[in-house]
């Protein structure tokens, strides 16, 4: 089941499991994204997948933002994350966006529609510059780029 995902905990427990951010990082984060929802997979009532969409603007035009990405563990390899972004591209945006974390995950994206590339400095969030940081902190690609996925 998809749905928005307001409860802290749940949040907190699956963002610390997969990316190891302290618990007072992630509260920062949940408490100071101005225009942010976390959409998140359940199984059997638990969280077991997520993201977060902030709105964000490339060149002007405003969209969603995919941030914080994750699955457990014992979840991987089921599709959730594919069937977020899917669902997420059925919500009212003109675009989806994200920087990959790794080069790996390029082509994960790549397949799931974001065919699209623009240059970090085109990207621009409507926050604080301490949850700019946080946006743009945490990926390790050889070329840094922004994937877009055009779903209007």
């Amino acid at each position: 089941m998809i749905r928005l995902c307001k409860n802290k905990e749940d949040i907190i427990l699956l963002w610390n499991s997969v990316f190891g951010d302290s618990v007072e990082e992630i509260l920062f984060f949940i408490e100071n994204a101005k225009n942010s929802e976390c959409l998140a997979s359940y199984e059997k009532n638990q969280i077991a997948s997520m993201l977060y969409l902030v709105d964000c603007s490339i060149n002007g035009k405003k969209g969603k933002y995919i941030y914080a990405a994750c699955t457990k563990r014992e979840y991987e390899g089921r599709g959730l994350m594919s069937k977020l972004i899917s669902y997420a591209k059925g919500l009212d945006y003109d675009y989806l966006c994200l920087i990959p974390a790794s080069d790996s995950l390029i082509d994960f994206y790549k397949k799931r529609g974001f065919e699209k590339e623009t240059e970090i400095k085109n990207l621009s969030f409507y926050q604080s510059e301490e949850i700019k940081e946080y946006l743009l902190e945490g990926y390790k690609l050889s070329e840094p780029k922004v994937l877009i996925c055009e779903v209007q």
